[in-house]
């Protein structure tokens, strides 16, 4: 089992990235928000050639061994806690987590919020259920004030889209957002955020 990778990326495409150690490319499928937190790395340091520390989930198949890549290793914890959910393989998995913040998704799951984790592609009202009913405990059942943010965070998403933005869009800039703002305050931000690009 391979459990780090550490080298420099010499292939980057929309769902994977080959990193090099060793005189070895190793493909790991990779989350877009990964990619671009990636690029804004490599921007920072100047040099394409950075070595980039990868925290990876082995996956065995039949006829396939696949390799996950995540920068952090909190994302690979909640990466594997969602693939032990039935019905959440790994590019299920991988899908949840490009979509919003851990930290937002504990929250959906510790308050039992369904209908946040609906509006993720792929993932339907029974599967939504199944991963609260499965991971609620392993994540912690969170307080109200938690769960205030997280509907804060929602009808800001909504506003967004209400303003034309796409809802890909509206979550990546919801990331950037202070956390614990409420909804006015979120889109304001957002729309600041935004007008900057």
């Amino acid at each position: 089992m391979i459990g780090s990778i550490k080298g420099r990326i010499i292939l980057k495409k929309e769902k994977f990235l080959v990193v090099e150690t060793n005189e070895v490319g190793y493909k790991l499928s990779v989350s877009p928000d990964t990619i671009s937190r990636v690029d804004a790395l490599r921007l920072r340091s100047g040099k394409n050639d950075t070595e980039v520390l990868f925290w990876t989930h082995t996956h065995v198949r039949e006829d396939a061994l696949d390799l996950y890549g995540f920068l952090e290793y909190a994302e690979l914890e909640f990466f594997e806690m969602l693939i032990s959910v039935s019905g959440i393989g790994p590019k299920g998995a991988l899908t949840i987590l490009g979509v919003t913040s851990i930290e937002t998704l504990r929250r959906a799951i510790g308050t039992g919020d369904t209908s946040y984790l609906t509006k993720i592609s792929g993932i339907g009202k029974k599967t939504a259920e199944k991963i609260v009913i499965e991971l609620r405990d392993k994540v912690g059942k969170e307080n109200n004030n938690k769960e205030g943010s997280l509907r804060d965070e929602l009808d800001a998403l909504e506003a967004l889209k209400s303003l034309g933005y796409s809802q890909n869009d509206a979550r990546e800039v919801l990331k950037k957002v202070s956390p614990d703002a409420d909804t006015n305050t979120k889109i304001r931000e957002a729309l600041k955020v935004l007008g900057g690009k």
